[in-house]
């Protein structure tokens, strides 16, 4: 009998409640600010990130995943018992996260031969962020609590990844251009103007869709867009920041054009908020 375990790191921004329920191990990336060493979603709550990233005299650095890290995980899920390991890492593009997992595992099975036919470990590439792949994790490993194989839940991450779409606007774009990693945002000008960037990731490279002026056409041009290309009948999600008043005017808004609500509402970690700005408003949804 097959028992399969899901992973991610800790830039799905993959709610606590839900990784608890579908028993998804979440590794946290490692937050670096001033002395102090962090565990992203683990040492602190979003709302008490946000707090500690503006207070912060410097932008907080976080570092990809080690070797070591993959390694323990595979040792651990094979000693265990589980057959397979399904991993769906941050995007390839931004971090090198992805590889150092593929490296991992190539290491795992040059230790352990003998599991190459008794433990499959498979290693999606997101090529996107936050919930836009967490949420493909949620439903892989809720297919395969249903008793679906490891190869359909596999094959169901990838197909919501490829038709997944993140649509966001980061309302003060400080950070983004201090860390450079949206290279987009990064180098958008125009702030001086009131003019705000609507942006999404594409083969995951960071794009701006439109230049909106002001923050009250940001909601329209994000819902008209949600309207527009979001297939019907299929899931969507809000993402929080610290600006409430503006994720509750997309609800209204996207909850008009789609006919109900989101599916689930949930707000950004360490990371995204680091390289994005806590104070952004978005959507994840299938085209």
């Amino acid at each position: 009998m097959s028992r399969v375990k899901f992973t991610t790191d800790s830039a799905a921004d993959i709610p606590a409640p839900l990784r608890e329920e579908l028993s998804i191990q979440m590794l946290p990336f490692p937050i670096a600010m001033g002395d102090e060493e962090y565990a992203d979603c683990v040492d602190f709550t979003p709302d008490q990130f946000y707090e500690m990233l503006l207070a912060a005299p410097r932008i907080p650095t976080h570092a990809q995943l080690n070797a070591f890290t993959f390694l323990e995980l595979f040792t651990g899920a094979w000693e265990e018992g589980y057959t397979d390991l399904i991993h769906t890492s941050i995007n390839s593009k931004g971090s090198a996260t992805y590889q150092t997992a593929l490296q991992a595992r190539d290491m795992f099975y040059q230790d352990h031969p003998e599991a190459r036919e008794t433990f499959t470990i498979r290693i999606i590439d997101s090529k996107t962020y936050t919930m836009a792949y967490g949420w493909a994790v949620v439903q892989g490993a809720r297919l395969a609590a249903g008793g679906a194989s490891a190869q359909e839940a596999a094959d169901l991450i990838q197909d919501w990844l490829d038709h997944a779409r993140v649509i966001f606007a980061p309302l003060d774009l400080r950070f983004a251009k201090k860390s450079g990693r949206v290279s987009a945002a990064a180098a958008f000008m125009g702030e001086a103007l009131g003019l705000k960037p609507v942006m999404t990731f594409e083969d995951g490279e960071s794009k701006i869709l439109s230049k909106v002026r002001g923050e009250k056409n940001v909601i329209s041009a994000l819902a008209d867009l949600f309207q527009k290309e979001r297939r019907p009948d299929t899931p969507w999600l809000l993402i929080r920041g610290n600006n409430p008043e503006q994720a509750d005017r997309l609800r209204e808004a996207c909850t008009a054009a789609a006919g109900e609500g989101p599916t689930l509402e949930y707000s950004i970690g360490g990371v995204i908020a680091i390289n994005a700005g806590p104070n952004l408003v978005g959507l994840v949804y299938r085209t």
